[in-house]
Protein backbone atom coordinates (compact mmCIF):
# COMPACT_ATOMS: atom_id res chain seq x y z
CA UNK A 1 0.00 0.00 0.00
CA UNK A 2 0.97 3.85 -1.18
CA UNK A 3 0.13 6.39 1.53
CA UNK A 4 2.33 9.22 -0.26
CA UNK A 5 -1.44 10.80 -1.35
CA UNK A 6 -2.80 10.56 2.37
CA UNK A 7 0.22 11.79 3.61
CA UNK A 8 0.56 14.94 1.16
CA UNK A 9 -3.51 15.73 2.11
CA UNK A 10 -2.66 15.77 5.58
CA UNK A 11 0.46 18.26 5.19
CA UNK A 12 -1.78 20.35 2.79
CA UNK A 13 -4.38 20.65 5.76
CA UNK A 14 -1.84 21.16 8.09
CA UNK A 15 -0.26 24.10 5.98
CA UNK A 16 -3.88 25.37 5.18
CA UNK A 17 -4.76 25.31 8.83
CA UNK A 18 -1.24 26.87 9.86
CA UNK A 19 -1.63 29.76 7.38
CA UNK A 20 -5.23 30.26 8.62
CA UNK A 21 -4.64 30.36 11.79
CA UNK A 22 -1.45 33.31 11.44
CA UNK A 23 -3.53 35.19 8.64
CA UNK A 24 -6.45 35.41 11.54
CA UNK A 25 -3.60 36.56 14.34
CA UNK A 26 -2.43 39.52 11.95
CA UNK A 27 -5.71 40.92 11.60
CA UNK A 28 -6.41 40.56 15.18
CA UNK A 29 -3.09 42.68 15.64
CA UNK A 30 -3.74 44.61 13.18
CA UNK A 31 -6.70 45.67 14.56
CA UNK A 32 -5.56 45.88 18.06
CA UNK A 33 -2.50 48.55 16.91
CA UNK A 34 -5.06 50.61 14.81
CA UNK A 35 -7.37 50.68 17.53
CA UNK A 36 -4.37 51.77 20.07
CA UNK A 37 -3.56 54.91 17.40
CA UNK A 38 -7.28 55.69 17.59
CA UNK A 39 -7.39 56.17 21.51
CA UNK A 40 -3.61 57.62 21.75
CA UNK A 41 -5.11 60.47 19.15
CA UNK A 42 -8.16 60.77 21.24
CA UNK A 43 -6.23 61.09 24.54
CA UNK A 44 -4.21 63.66 23.04
CA UNK A 45 -7.01 65.80 21.36
CA UNK A 46 -8.41 65.72 25.12
CA UNK A 47 -5.06 66.76 26.13
CA UNK A 48 -4.28 69.42 23.93
CA UNK A 49 -7.53 70.94 24.14
CA UNK A 50 -7.76 71.18 27.88
CA UNK A 51 -10.79 71.50 30.18
CA UNK A 52 -14.31 72.32 28.93
CA UNK A 53 -15.39 75.92 29.98
CA UNK A 54 -17.40 76.39 32.90
CA UNK A 55 -20.76 76.39 30.77
CA UNK A 56 -20.04 73.85 28.73
CA UNK A 57 -20.40 69.82 28.98
CA UNK A 58 -17.97 67.93 28.88
CA UNK A 59 -19.07 64.75 26.80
Amino acid sequence: MNYLGYVIAAYAVFVLVLGADALGSWLRLRWARTAAQRRLQRQRARSEAGSAPAGELSR
